[in-house]
């Protein structure tokens, strides 16, 4: 669609042309096309449809340990999945500062240790007021907290359990895909001198968001880019049918729908009464529906007439004989 110009803007081209600072018969100039730029020393490993995926699996994760936070410290605990990001490793690495730690996790596929582990992170302020809360505090947070603080060895030895127990239900997350088993190995305490992971390498990081009710803060999941390649590798082998893209599962949800159980009710009659008749009914007492024993009644299902029929008995059971459809068969479909 064309852009329309304001009045502003035709009043300053008219003044233009007026004074010669414009001239009509001056071809325009093409705009120049903008194109989005791309990275060719840092080409892109794992298809959206993957990205995609590990998204879905650590929203599940999210759900786990909110559940699991919210009993072991006793407050609200939100966390949420902000962004899933493939990028190299020195770009996690320079992010972090010398008095930041980091928890190895040993990641086991199929009884098949990886080589190389998956890096956990807490934010400092977060980790001492989830602390603060497991000793039995309020989890307030220290404003004036030092940029290069460092833990105490108490601090650390909470952190290691905190840490183990959050990677310890992660493989949760993953087994409607493969079982995947996540264990706390040790805490590196000065990350950013470490060579865990070759600076060049592919990685994935996963960012989480976590609000308490008196302070805000992330955690950050690293994923090298190699034990992924052998998790979805796996994956593949165990499930060759199974496409990682989102694909339509129509049919099956219906195969699954139609042994389903659903309630029927007969409608035998409805009729009004007021609140004084109906606090004087007594046993005995009849209530008049309006119709007759042969008039049809309604069957209905989640809430819709369905069908319509004749009340009698089969096998000296009450049954319902049905007349006519009510509800056609492509309202039934959508």
């Amino acid at each position: 669609m064309a852009e329309v110009l304001s009045q502003s803007q035709i009043d300053a081209l008219l003044h233009a042309v007026q004074s010669g600072e414009k001239d009509l018969n001056e071809p325009a100039v093409e705009q120049e096309k903008k194109y989005r730029k791309y990275d060719f020393s840092s080409p892109r490993k794992f298809t959206k449809d993957r990205i995609k995926m590990l998204n879905g699996i650590f929203d599940n994760y999210s759900r786990i340990i909110n559940s699991r936070l919210n009993a072991r410290l006793r407050a609200n605990c939100e966390i949420t999945v902000e962004s899933i990001e493939e990028q190299r490793y020195y770009e996690f690495s320079n992010a972090l500062t010398e008095s930041d730690v980091l928890a190895l996790v040993n990641v086991t596929v199929k009884n098949k240790e990886q080589d190389v582990p998956l890096l956990f992170y807490l934010s400092t302020p977060t980790a001492l007021s989830m602390m603060d809360r497991m000793m039995g505090g309020e989890g307030t947070s220290d404003e004036s907290l030092p940029v290069d603080y460092t833990y105490t060895d108490l601090e650390l030895q909470l952190y290691e359990n905190l840490v183990s127990d959050m990677v310890s239900v992660m493989g949760g997350s993953w087994e409607n895909y493969i079982p995947i088993e996540f264990a706390y190995s040790k805490t590196d305490v000065n990350p950013t001198l470490s060579q865990i992971i070759g600076l060049d390498e592919i990685v994935v990081i996963v960012d989480m968001k976590m609000q308490f009710p008196n302070i805000a803060g992330r955690m950050s999941i690293c994923l090298p880019g190699e034990m992924l390649t052998n998790i979805f590798a796996e994956i593949s082998r165990e499930n060759p049918t199974r496409k990682l893209t989102t694909e339509d599962k129509s049919e099956e949800i219906f195969d699954k729908l139609r042994d389903s159980s659903l309630e029927i009710v007969s409608i035998l009659g409805e009729t009004r009464l007021s609140l004084n008749d109906v606090y004087h009914l007594n046993v005995g007492d009849v209530i008049d529906l309006g119709c007759t024993k042969d008039s049809s009644i309604y069957l209905d299902i989640g809430g819709y007439h369905w069908f319509t029929g004749k009340i009698g008995t089969h096998k000296k059971n009450m049954a319902v004989k049905i007349d006519n459809v009510c509800y056609q068969a492509e309202q039934r479909s959508e």
